[in-house]
């Protein structure tokens, strides 16, 4: 099989499809089979089976190669949507509806229409929707977001200077907590550990198992211990080292802890 990644957006999440029997270059436009229906895509990359492994356990298919009609109608699409999305806006509004309306898109068979609305409380919206299927006459998918998939959605540059992770290389959103900050001695300003969307950073989980690995017997900032030069306080802490400075009769003194207690 040829199994191709495929993007939606400009700069957008890349997903795989599979291209059975095709032979697709780069940057070419195709229609691909999606949960929602029909999508117009483009491929950024075709998967190399001996770099990188991909379940194939219910990946869809690229239906066709796009056509210059096919380009045409998801032109149409777009610019529909734009519409839609400004008259999802005012009869929002009409309604009273306290909802932040972040994008709006067709399927590429028009058979569904789907708004992104990020909304900071439970929103009643089955007026707003019975009000745009009379309009557009397809089904109606008014989807809330939480912050995070508000970020994901629009993207943007973290503080690492790199692009979100929601919006590139995370191919799903898994729970972040406070714990993780803690574990990592991360001093709990949230400028420093909360990420463009306001909430803790995703890249707190990539590191969590080796923290809590390597922070197991060592102690906490300001703790009081024994050591060999006498009985001090702990100044500070170097988890991934396993080390840590103790002031001992007003000298600092460096503790290594033994990493064969480390399993």
């Amino acid at each position: 099989m040829n199994i191709y990644e495929v993007v939606f957006k400009d700069k957008g999440k890349g997903y795989y499809f599979n291209g059975h029997e095709l032979q697709i270059p780069n940057r070419v436009t195709v229609i691909v089979e999606t949960e929602r229906g029909l999508q117009f895509g483009r491929v950024i990359n075709k998967l190399d089976p001996e770099k990188k492994s991909v379940s194939l356990d219910g990946l869809k298919d690229i239906v066709r190669i796009a056509t210059k009609k096919d380009y045409e109608q998801y032109l149409k699409n777009c610019r529909d949507g734009e519409s839609a999305l400004k008259n999802a806006r005012q009869f929002s509004d009409e309604l009273g509806l306290d909802m932040r309306f972040i994008d709006a898109s067709f399927t590429f068979d028009r058979r569904q229409l789907l708004f992104n609305f990020y909304a900071d409380e439970r929103v009643d919206f089955r007026e707003l929707a019975r009000k745009l299927a009379n309009v557009y006459k397809t089904r109606i998918e008014l989807r809330q977001i939480g912050a995070r998939d508000k970020a994901e959605q629009i993207g943007g540059i973290g503080i690492c200077g790199r692009k979100l992770c929601c919006a590139s290389c995370l191919n799903h959103l898994e729970s972040v907590t406070m714990n993780m900050a803690k574990n990592q001695n991360l001093a709990l300003n949230p400028s420093k550990i909360n990420g463009a969307c306001g909430r803790l950073l995703c890249c707190l989980s990539y590191e969590d198992e080796e923290y809590v690995r390597c922070g197991y017997g060592m102690p906490s900032v300001g703790d009081k211990v024994n050591t060999e030069f006498g009985i001090g306080q702990v100044m500070s802490v170097d988890i991934l080292n396993r080390k840590y400075k103790v002031l001992v009769n007003d000298e600092l003194k460096e503790i290594f802890l033994d990493d064969e207690k480390v399993a």
